[in-house]
């Protein structure tokens, strides 16, 4: 094969779910590298939900937004085809910012190794963006202590199975909030989570009194919606909020109304809203603050594989519809 397809956005998104029309696929001859550049064959890609926010021209966010008529912006994992930068070597696998497209060529600035056994839906569910956010957000500025109490919205996501998972590891008392029962039984059964809360059919306020009942300490928010204000309503004095992501306002024409601010005064709650490429520059230390959970077998990940390039492109809404059951990749 001497082509290779990637897909360019061409336009921005309306409220509402993704559709086709945003995109362009093209097809191109896979270029050779040059001076200090390598070539990736992508073998898998990573879907997210920040996806839909770098696709909106929003000029105050957190990281530009993906120009028309470039790559679609995503992180994933290839095999180093040829290489002329001796920091990078033919046949290693390395993991990063390489966009919708079946080859990469580049300078390699962002990505790094894969380690050796690691299989791509476990580099791409824990050791990428979904453990870097998970631990960046948990301990980098909640400081969790055991016998605490701490609720995960979006719980059965990449980002919110592992905070919780992280917290339980560190003998917190967790509580996860997912959309349907399987996926709070998963997060019981499989994660070992204290409680999970089904907020489209449960009685928020009446299930929050009986699975944290000396009160919430700690809110990890990946979804926002009305799971907000219960949570808020129940936090104890001193409680931390950490805001991750607010998928349900993502395709939103209007964001829903935020939580009363009277019950943060008085508890004097602290906030702390992030995104991970401010701390890009951390992420050797986090590798190293998530690995040895990982190899001691207190992680666990599930991932939903979609297959081919063009799947990501309705495979999108999966993240939106909570229709994924898992870390959602995109296999090439």
């Amino acid at each position: 094969m001497t082509t290779y397809k990637a897909i360019n956005l061409v336009a921005r998104p309306e409220p509402g779910p993704i559709t086709a029309n945003l995109f362009e696929t093209t097809e191109q001859e896979i270029p050779q590298p040059g001076s200090g550049e390598i070539l990736v064959k992508q073998t898998h890609m990573s879907l997210d939900p920040a996806m839909r926010g770098w696709m909106s021209p929003d000029p105050d966010s957190y990281i530009p937004p993906v120009a028309l008529g470039q790559v679609m912006r995503s992180s994933g994992l290839g095999e180093i085809v040829a290489s002329n930068n001796p920091n990078f070597s033919v046949g290693s696998r390395v993991m990063g910012m390489m966009g919708w497209t079946e080859y990469y060529c580049g300078s390699g600035e962002g990505l790094h190794p894969v380690q050796e056994g690691l299989d791509a839906e476990m580099a791409l569910s824990v050791f990428a963006l979904p453990g870097l956010t998970a631990t960046q957000g948990l301990f980098g500025f909640s400081e969790p202590k055991a016998d605490e109490t701490i609720v995960v919205s979006g719980a059965a996501g990449s980002v919110g199975s592992l905070v919780g998972q992280l917290a339980k590891a560190d003998g917190l008392r967790v509580v996860g909030v997912a959309g349907s029962d399987e996926k709070c039984q998963w997060l019981t059964d499989e994660l070992g989570f204290d409680g999970a809360i089904n907020y489209k059919t449960d009685d928020l306020d009446a299930r929050l009194s009986e699975l944290a009942p000396n009160g919430i300490d700690m809110y990890f928010e990946n979804t926002g919606g009305p799971i907000q204000q219960h949570v808020i309503d129940h936090m104890n004095a001193h409680g931390r909020i950490i805001v991750c992501g607010m998928i349900a306002d993502y395709n939103a024409a209007v964001p829903s109304a935020g939580p009363n601010w009277i019950p943060i005064i008085k508890k004097r709650l602290t906030i702390q809203g992030f995104a991970m490429p401010d701390h890009f520059g951390d992420v050797p230390s986090l590798v190293e603050k998530l690995t040895p959970y990982v190899m001691s077998g207190k992680i666990k990940h599930r991932a939903h594989v979609i297959d081919g390039l063009e799947s990501a492109i309705d495979g999108l809404n999966l993240l939106f519809t909570g229709g994924n059951k898992g870390k959602l990749i995109v296999k090439l």
